[in-house]
């Protein structure tokens, strides 16, 4: 099958890009779980943390991604709750113990043996992939196919950060970064929240109209001063300084939502800024995020699939993954990039 490989860490300088399309083997799936032959898979930021050193793969070569769809095409033994034929997703979520605390709890997320599609097992990528039926998401009909790849992820992960916020209707929502996840946020907060206002912050003014067009009250550069205090904040940029910009935005009392696996280091002297009476002071609260569980990923498929809820999708083929990878680094973003690998 066709696959793109990422051999090594990369500073991603390298003429071409850091993947490399290859011939491999056709996995086969193993006891729970199926083969998925793939017909889409979104193009996340995880995957440049990945290639560049921030949360590197557990091996190599490996095949990155983690918003795969397609159908089931064979199962291993022991599976019983999907069969082939099934159109389902593959998250970045793709396996945890069980049994501890966390697991047992609804907070699997947490478990430390939380493996990663795409980091710690191969993921998708490729033309087929496996994943443990219980770590499979069936898709609702009312997605095509590209549609739904975001939504297993850049969604997902939106869902769980605003859930984290602790937002009310009619309070005051800030997004840090405008990329593939805070876009289907805002679709988000004007469904369950319409009487909220958001506001986002970007660089990229290309990023600022985008936000404007599909309903956000106010849009600016990330250092610029909003019109009003935000009740909370999610942030979903690769950056430090944000997160110092957020906190002087917040109301008493606000919450800021960190929605990143890892921040990059280049500025991470920021942090020294940091004025406890401004940024700090009056009861405000900083919350990370990390993963997700099978939970949000059906609980945000279902809400999405119920509000019309879509993302805003640039296709690539397979073979153009480099390219697609460049265009998110180089911040050249308007909604969620997604790699064409089959038709179904």
């Amino acid at each position: 099958m066709k696959a793109m490989v990422l051999d090594r860490n990369s500073s991603f300088t390298t003429h071409g890009g850091p993947l490399r399309l290859a011939d491999v083997p056709v996995p086969e799936p193993g006891e729970g779980e199926v083969l998925i032959e793939t017909y889409v898979c979104g193009v996340c930021h995880t995957e440049l943390d990945e290639i560049e050193g921030r949360t590197p793969p557990s091996f190599y070569p490996i095949i990155l991604g983690h918003q795969a769809v397609g159908r089931i095409v064979d199962t291993g033994h022991g599976v019983s709750k999907v069969k082939i034929g099934d159109r389902v997703g593959v998250a970045w979520i793709f396996s945890t113990c069980g049994k501890c605390e966390y697991c047992k709890t609804g907070k699997e997320n947490l478990c430390d043996a939380f493996l990663a599609t795409g980091r710690d097992v191969h993921g998708g990528y490729a033309e087929f992939m496996t994943a443990p039926e219980k770590y499979v998401h069936p898709i609702p009909e009312f997605f095509s196919n590209a549609a739904a790849a975001p939504l297993l992820c850049a969604g997902a992960i939106g869902f769980r950060s605003l859930s984290l916020t602790n937002l009310q209707n009619g309070q005051n929502l800030g997004l840090m970064g405008f990329g593939a996840s805070a876009h289907l946020v805002l679709k988000l907060v004007r469904h369950k929240y319409p009487e909220s206002k958001i506001f986002v912050f970007s660089r990229n003014l290309r990023e600022q109209e985008f936000a404007l067009d599909l309903g956000a009250t106010w849009a600016g550069h990330i250092a610029a001063p909003p019109p009003g205090k935000l009740h909370a904040i999610i942030d979903t940029t690769p950056a430090w300084k944000p997160v110092v910009e957020a906190l002087g935005n917040l109301e008493k009392g606000g919450r800021l939502v960190i929605n990143a696996i890892r921040k990059e280091e280049k500025d991470k002297e920021e942090l020294l800024q940091l004025s406890y009476p401004d940024h700090l002071w009056l009861e405000k609260e900083i919350k990370s995020v990390a993963n997700v569980t099978a939970g949000d990923v059906r609980a945000f498929l279902h809400l999405a699939a119920e509000a019309g809820i879509e993302p805003v999708v640039t296709e690539f083929p397979l073979n153009e993954a480099n390219a697609a990878l460049r265009e998110l680094k180089e911040g050249n973003t308007k909604g969620a990039k997604v790699l064409r690998i089959a038709d179904s």
